[in-house]
């Protein structure tokens, strides 16, 4: 996690667009700061006690990957475009699945459904859409990670240790690919999704036996 004295494009970014929300009367898109923020928040959580809720839930995040390096070149309202662009296109993909988008996060975002499935196929539609979209000559591509938990609801927003292994299995993914822990790959059925175990995979906060799949769609 970065310092607050960290020069990263994120930050750089973040910090960047902030002051233009501060210059304007419109709601910057960047105020929320990303996984690194949602990771600081969710140790908090767990930290006074606030862990695992009473139902499963498929938890799903994704995010641009390299955007904040493109925008410090593209520009503040190129970039503002882009999110926008992906906030319609993400947001679609999750409310056609009967999920609900419980934040954004940036450039990415976070959601929960009531089973895998759906999960799956709306981290598909949300890439498949993500991909579509053009701003300024740049395609982004967008990386998904779904694990199955049970995160304790706090008001709107959802907390816990599984919401941060949702998050790290977010990161580890590629552009454009979707990696799901056991819980999720186990209900997918084989006819319709290939899935191939990520070997070595390691993320702070998870756990050590955490066992992580990607997942495709056939056909």
């Amino acid at each position: 996690m970065s310092s607050s004295g960290d020069d990263s494009p994120s930050n750089q970014l973040a910090r960047r667009l902030a002051e233009q929300g501060e210059r304007s009367e419109k709601p910057s898109v960047m105020r929320e700061l990303g996984l690194g923020a949602l990771q600081a928040w969710q140790a908090l959580s767990e930290s006074q006690g606030r862990g695992r809720g009473e139902v499963d839930l498929a938890i799903m995040f994704c995010d641009l990957v390299d955007f904040s390096s493109w925008a410090l070149e593209a520009g503040d309202e190129a970039a503002l475009e882009l999110l926008r662009e992906f906030k319609h296109a993400v947001e679609a993909s999750i409310i056609d699945h009967d999920g609900e988008l419980v934040k954004l996060l940036g450039d990415g975002a976070m959601s929960v459904f009531r089973d895998g499935r759906p999960a799956v196929d709306a981290a598909h539609a949300a890439i498949g859409a993500v991909a579509e979209i053009e701003v300024a000559g740049y395609r982004p591509q967008l990386r998904a990670g779904v694990h199955l938990g049970r995160p304790r609801k706090v008001s709107r927003d959802y907390v816990g240790v599984d919401v941060n292994v949702a998050a790290r299995v977010c990161e580890a993914a590629g552009a454009g690919e979707l990696l799901v822990s056991a819980g999720i790959e186990e209900g997918l059925p084989a006819s319709a999704y290939k899935t191939k175990r990520r070997r070595f995979f390691r993320a702070k906060g998870a756990p050590k036996d955490l066992e992580v799949y990607s997942a495709e769609t056939l056909g």
